[in-house]
């Protein structure tokens, strides 16, 4: 029998879905660059010490936090489309309000509430991009849709820095806007795509926080996002700016220019990362993304120049780059195709805001008490923990794949033209139109767990005559191949 071999990863031209996500992913970002650099000093105008400028940050990873369960039950119930168009307009309404914030409180009440917001539509964008991205190209899509984000976070800073004459309030209310333009675009383009419609409930298998918990490899990604939360998302936002003007003393205009830096170390790899982690396992970039990571942001707290601040902060891009999208695709493994996992996701996407909330106000509170340096060290020491524990537990990508086609048994008394064709060339990424009950399935199993089916033997399922080698049902599992 022939076999169709599979194209290469990246062949296949990606759902237009994925780059609707991809466009909006860059638009959100952009404002979200914008507002980075001046936040903590916008807090700090409020007469606040290091530590509450840094709980800004958390307020908003921590609403984030507690409402992500509710989040995935909302996308469960709703679909993804509406909880995303609904999370943006909350985050974009509570940014523009906190433009007009007069007091501490006012800014922080506000985004809390673009906290639940935000948890909203990264849940549902999440759970989205998994879904309908081919199995084949997993670290592929992680890396453009991240890389389209970083884009903008790198365009958003020097944007934000060549308006700094604008004040601290102005980058507010382009962030509000730029969440608008989100909206709209994911709106028109979603609005009658057959891809992006929830599956039906019988057609979905479910995967549950406990049996996720179970794995070696799910353990690992919850530990590296905590770390990768609490110092890429978190410890930096909050901490970079402050020690570029209060130590450095530097303009806070060279703050946004230090998280360019660190956001052009991310896009340098970013892209190419991901895909390669499709080809040579998701490990390699795992394990040595997070030790990268963790080596410039020890050595960031350590800046006796701007020179320096700016070369580490590009040292730890790099490392964040080559660990974010292919965290994204080895949870995608660990899940897998026509599944869904809103608590798995969902505990996914909290361990990030744990670390986020943690982060800026117990490494804040240890910078205000020893040194900036110190502060640091510690943070990229939980990098340091996500490297090792990855190298420790089994690859997530099965590269050694195998293609089942699961088939009906025929009747005992069908003719020959009623039998079907058991061992179609079908692979995992075929466009073919395939009849409903003799629907192709790609099941990613390793070659030592594939048990040879003879197809001249179909209806006693291995040969063997053992009615417990049939499925419930007359279903069977062929090998294609």
């Amino acid at each position: 029998m022939s076999r169709r071999s599979a194209p290469a990863s990246g062949a296949r031209a990606l759902p237009a879905e994925i780059w609707v996500l991809v466009g909006a992913a860059f638009v959100i970002a952009i404002g979200f660059g914008l507002v980075a650099p001046v936040l903590p000093q916008f807090a700090r105008s409020f007469g606040v010490g290091v530590a509450a400028a840094s709980g800004i940050v958390s307020a908003f990873a921590a609403m984030r936090l507690l409402f992500a369960q509710v989040s995935g039950r909302l996308v469960q119930r709703l679909g993804e489309r509406r909880v995303y168009i609904g999370g943006l307009l909350i985050v974009a309404l509570s940014t523009g309000a906190s433009a007009l914030a007069q007091s501490y409180w006012q800014l922080l009440v506000l985004r809390s509430i673009g906290g639940i917001g935000s948890t909203m539509f990264t849940v549902s964008s999440l759970a989205l991009v998994i879904r309908i991205s081919p199995p084949e190209a997993r670290g592929r899509v992680s890396g453009l849709w991240s890389t389209s984000f970083l884009v903008g976070s790198i365009s958003g800073p020097l944007v934000g820095t060549a308006m700094a004459g604008l004040g601290l309030r102005a980058p507010f209310v382009i962030y509000a806007v730029a969440l608008l333009i989100a909206c709209a675009v994911v709106h028109l383009s979603l609005r009658n795509s057959s891809l992006a419609v929830p599956e039906a409930a019988g057609e979905m298998k479910l995967m549950s926080f406990r049996a996720a918990l179970a794995l070696p490899q799910y353990r690992a990604v919850l530990w590296s996002n905590f770390a990768n939360g609490a110092a890429v998302f978190g410890v930096r936002m909050a901490l970079v700016p402050l020690l570029v003007v209060e130590v450095l003393d530097q303009s806070i205009g060279m703050a946004g220019i230090a998280l360019t830096a660190f956001a052009a170390g991310n896009v340098a790899v970013l892209f190419w990362s991901g895909g390669l982690s499709d080809r040579w396992g998701r490990k390699p970039f795992l394990v040595t993304g997070a030790l990268i990571c963790a080596v410039g942001t020890a050595g960031l707290g350590y800046s006796p120049n701007l020179a320096w601040l700016l070369g580490t902060s590009v040292v730890a891009g790099v490392g964040s780059g080559m660990l974010t999208p292919t965290q994204q695709a080895a949870l995608a493994d660990i899940i897998g195709p026509k599944t869904r996992g809103g608590p798995v996701l969902a505990a996914f996407q909290m361990s990030a805001d744990l670390g986020t909330v943690v982060g800026p106000v117990a490494i804040g509170a240890l910078a205000q008490q020893t040194s900036y340096g110190l502060a640091l060290v510690v943070t990229g020491a939980l990098l340091l923990v996500a490297g090792v524990w990855w190298l420790l537990v089994p690859e997530t990508l099965q590269r050694n794949a195998t293609v089942f086609e699961v088939v009906r048994e025929p009747e005992a008394d069908a003719s020959a033209d009623e039998v079907p064709a058991t061992y179609r060339s079908i692979a995992a990424e075929s466009d073919a139109e395939v009849p409903m009950t003799y629907r192709a399935a790609a099941v990613e199993f390793g070659e030592d767990d594939v048990r040879d089916h003879d197809p001249r033997k179909a209806n006693h399922g291995n040969g063997s005559g053992d009615p417990s080698s049939v499925d419930a049902g007359g279903v069977v599992p062929r090998r294609c191949g």
